[in-house]
């Protein structure tokens, strides 16, 4: 299974549009997102491209091919305009003999992860910076951000295939 894994769009239509390119030219078959999609948070700025109406309507023509946890800025109002669950803490997925647990990362992350099976990937977004760690028992990855990218990373997001993960960067064209 090829799944693309994003987070942290953060109500930019601009890189949520350049986000869905990216998931047609992948060809995977589901995208699953780590939360923080529509609003941006009193710390962050606005990102470019601020639409959280327009990446409502976006995603939600890709309703069935996502997968989402909730993330700190998600809540029921967001729920409303999704067509999809986006409110769920986390997800387990068995994809290609592999453990994965999809978390946004403000509760669930690698300083504070949950129970996970020895070999089991603990998957992130929340701190905006694109990461692939073995944590020792577990490997950690982090997809970074699609709209707001921190400590000079660019703006990304990760594919899991044939049991690996690669980090991958989102272009403004």
């Amino acid at each position: 299974m090829k799944l693309m894994i994003a987070s942290d769009i953060h109500g930019s239509l601009f890189w949520c549009e350049r986000l869905m390119e990216q998931f047609e030219r992948e060809g995977a078959e589901k995208l699953l997102l780590l939360g923080d999609l529509l609003y941006h948070g009193p710390r962050n700025p606005l990102p470019k491209g601020h639409d959280p109406k327009g990446v409502a309507e976006l995603l939600n023509r890709y309703a069935q091919k996502i997968i989402c946890v909730r993330g700190n800025c998600d809540c029921e109002v967001d729920q409303m305009m999704l067509s999809f669950p986006v409110l769920a803490e986390y997800a387990w997925l068995y994809a290609d003999g592999c453990e994965l647990f999809a978390a946004h990362g403000h509760h669930f992350n690698k300083e504070t992860p949950p129970q996970l099976p020895k070999g089991a990937y603990l998957l992130n977004g929340h701190f905006h910076i694109p990461e692939i760690t073995d944590c020792g028992g577990f490997t950690y990855i982090n997809c970074g951000s699609v709209a707001l990218p921190k400590n000079g990373t660019a703006n990304s997001y990760a594919v899991f295939e044939n049991g690996k993960f690669e980090l991958k960067e989102l272009h403004e064209n």
